[in-house]
């Protein structure tokens, strides 16, 4: 595979600092293509090696700001945007594990005492530890208010009792960045976030997932852990404004993996309708495949401008985006799956053949369009954002 010349990083949203940083980045990825596939490995030791593999590149610095040891002055989103952007093209796990990565560090970044981002912050960005989010439970994924997990306060400590699901890294993490309800007030102004380390008494992962991608995925359970009052990230009913602070950052980076897959998906496509003979000519030369490729580029820079531009305005003009984040998730996940079933299309018999670069990219777009807010929970903060 030819990696693209990137024609997109001529856009106004980057300085120079940025394209140097994708085209290190795109160098790193070819030289590593191999190792970042992880084929035949188990999926949890394929996390732990791929952490270290990002970690010992200095490929996860960008989760922190200068002051902890980042590259930039501040968390720069357009940067986690680029490498999301960069390692999808290749690796569906290896773009999950810097993500899980971030949604551990950036909490800790936002709202940690110097003490926790001493303690856990280090590990997270050289791979030795691995992160996880707690936020999800069965009959509270889309609706943060309705979380039942508990913690109560017991003099020097919490006791959390409780389930998650759907938490990817279960079983695999090192540390946990726990959402429970602490009662200060009704629905979400009554949450408060936790840090929970794997030896915690009490703390078991009953069940892992097996999901239509390759992810290391499954429920979490509490029952009677007890939680020193160091370990609560934020104050007392700050756990929404936790939650909502760090996915303000890394929702973006979702759309970015999207855009990801959909290059890939559109690279791909390119080369075998321009040597797939069909009828006695290459398929590309059909007005019907000029038609559907003319689509594909369409669909992948509109997404693309609508994450970057996001990641612009978080890092150039306000801090809180949730407007520009969730346009960019929703668009960048939809077009994404209409890329990738377009490819799917165009290799016909190719396309879903186990094992191919497009029947994996099919299986692994789909669970984008439902984490960190499903599309039609975007649609309505969108709508609520355009309401007021």
């Amino acid at each position: 595979m030819k990696i693209l010349n990137d024609p997109f990083l001529e856009w106004p949203f980057f300085d120079e600092k940025h394209r140097h940083f994708a085209m290190d980045l795109l160098a790193f990825v070819k030289t590593h293509q191999k190792s970042l596939e992880a084929d035949g490995v188990e999926e949890k030791t394929a996390v732990r090696q791929l952490a270290l593999l990002l970690g010992r590149g200095g490929w996860l610095r960008p989760l922190l700001p200068e002051w902890l040891g980042g590259p930039r002055p501040k968390v720069d989103t357009r940067t986690l945007c680029l490498t999301r952007d960069i390692i999808a093209r290749y690796s569906g796990l290896a773009d999950c594990t810097f993500a899980m990565q971030g949604l551990a560090a950036i909490p800790l970044v936002l709202f940690g005492t110097p003490e926790q981002q001493a303690t856990y912050l280090p590990g997270l960005c050289d791979g030795n530890l691995i992160g996880a989010f707690c936020l999800s439970e069965a009959q509270a994924g889309s609706d943060v208010a309705a979380l039942q997990t508990s913690a109560i306060r017991e003099q020097d400590h919490y006791v959390l009792n409780g389930e998650k699901t759907w938490i990817s890294n279960a079983g695999v993490a090192h540390c946990y960045i726990v959402f429970a309800r602490t009662g200060e007030a009704p629905g979400a102004k009554g949450l408060s976030a936790f840090i929970v380390n794997a030896d915690t008494a009490g703390f078991s992962v009953p069940e892992n997932l097996t999901m239509v991608a390759p992810h290391v995925i499954g429920r979490v359970s509490f029952k009677d852990c007890k939680i020193p009052l160091s370990a609560r990230l934020g104050g007392a009913g700050d756990g929404f404004k936790v939650a909502m602070s760090t996915l303000d950052i890394m929702r973006s980076t979702v759309g970015a993996a999207a855009v990801g897959f959909a290059r890939r998906a559109m690279m791909e496509t390119l080369i075998h309708t321009q040597n797939r003979q069909v009828f006695g000519q290459n398929l590309s030369a059909f007005q019907s495949t000029q038609m559907r490729l003319a689509d594909m580029a369409i669909e992948v820079d509109s997404a693309a401008l609508l994450v970057y531009r996001a990641a612009w305005t978080k890092d150039t003009l306000r801090d809180r985006i949730t407007l520009e984040a969730s346009m960019a998730k929703l668009q960048a996940t939809e077009a994404a799956q209409r890329v990738i079933d377009s490819a799917v299309q165009l290799f016909g018999g190719l396309g879903v053949t186990a094992g191919s670069v497009t029947e994996r990219l099919y299986r692994e777009i789909r669970p984008l369009r439902i984490y960190e807010g499903a599309s039609e929970i975007q649609k309505l903060i969108i709508c609520a954002a355009l309401l007021k």
